[in-house]
């Protein structure tokens, strides 16, 4: 068995699709065991050639996953938590950073300034295992009932100082939805208020809420069958990377050279505001970055996007 670790969530196991189809391919006779969280399981379908998915969310459970694995490969983090973790599995093998804290000296130094694609291929690479970074293709779900051809606004994220402005996002809404959008916002159960109190001020319906109603699995059929998504830097920006969906991504504080779609990709626009100091902030609410991004550099965005798209046909991103 190669056991995997990624216990994190949706965008971090987008990113790491490349090295899981790198694994599969190295060890094509072999379980290949993700312990990643359960509720990932239908975007774990999605990415294809794991045959087993182990419940773990965080590092704090010991990992069931009965034999001890022949190779474990830490996905996760640098360790040392993650490392010992996989080392309670008595692996044969184990593929992960050097961490002289958790006693591996073997594999290749963290770079905190890298995307994180590419480090996980760095890493499978330092052992002669060759990833592609731009296979990051997902499988297209069935429509799970929801509409396809709509704009899917995602306003919310789990870390706060990441969101754009609310006011800005209903602004967008409602200047979209007056050049021929059908726009629907989505979000988790906690970003529900959010997805209403934007729809609220765009003059939306209830209807046209969807935060807190579709599951991962419809989320990602929504996606997959949009027409454009707009969101910060999140997972949903993740899932139309993999579906090759267009999309206009809002980045901050993070650098998109972090976490943003692939650079050659024109159906994927990046906004960022930069680098930079930010006196004054208190740490509540949209990092400055994220407020510096203007209304009109959306919408410009979108437009370039969408002009991509007309021209492309039906050429893949």
């Amino acid at each position: 068995m190669i056991l995997v670790l990624r216990a994190l969530g949706v965008g971090d196991l987008v990113t790491a699709v490349p090295a899981l189809r790198a694994l599969r391919a190295a060890y094509p006779g072999r379980e290949l065991a993700l312990a990643a969280p359960a509720w990932l399981a239908p975007l774990v379908d999605l990415v294809g050639g794991v045959d087993r998915l182990v419940d773990t969310t965080g590092l704090d459970r010991q990992l069931r996953v009965g034999s001890a694995p022949s190779v474990a490969v830490n996905l996760h983090g640098r360790g040392p938590r993650s490392h010992r973790l996989l080392a309670t599995t008595r692996p044969g093998r184990l593929l992960a950073f050097a961490n002289v804290d958790a006693g591996h000296v073997d594999g290749p130094r963290w770079s905190v300034d890298e995307h994180e694609v590419d480090r996980w291929c760095r890493l499978l690479s330092w052992y002669d295992i060759a990833a592609d970074r731009t296979d990051l293709g997902l499988r297209r779900p069935g429509s799970a009932g929801l509409p396809s051809g709509v704009t899917v606004l995602h306003p919310g994220s789990k870390i706060h100082a990441k969101r754009w402005p609310a006011q800005r996002f209903a602004a967008l809404a409602r200047t979209l939805t007056e050049q021929g959008h059908r726009v629907l916002l989505t979000g988790s159960a906690d970003e529900q208020a959010l997805a209403a109190r934007v729809a609220d001020a765009a003059g939306l319906g209830s209807e046209q809420v969807l935060a807190g109603r579709t599951d991962l699995g419809g989320l990602a059929a929504l996606v997959a069958g949009a027409r454009l998504v707009v969101s910060a830097d999140t997972g949903v920006a993740h899932l139309a990377t993999g579906f090759g969906t267009p999309s206009v991504v809002l980045f901050g504080p993070v650098p998109p050279a972090h976490w943003g779609p692939p650079v050659d990709r024109p159906r994927h626009r990046v906004l960022w505001a930069g680098e930079g100091d930010w006196p004054g902030w208190d740490g509540v609410g949209s990092h400055p970055t994220m407020a510096a991004l203007r209304i009109d550099e959306v919408l410009a965005a979108v437009a370039e996007v969408e002009r991509v798209v007309r021209v492309s046909g039906a050429v893949a991103a």
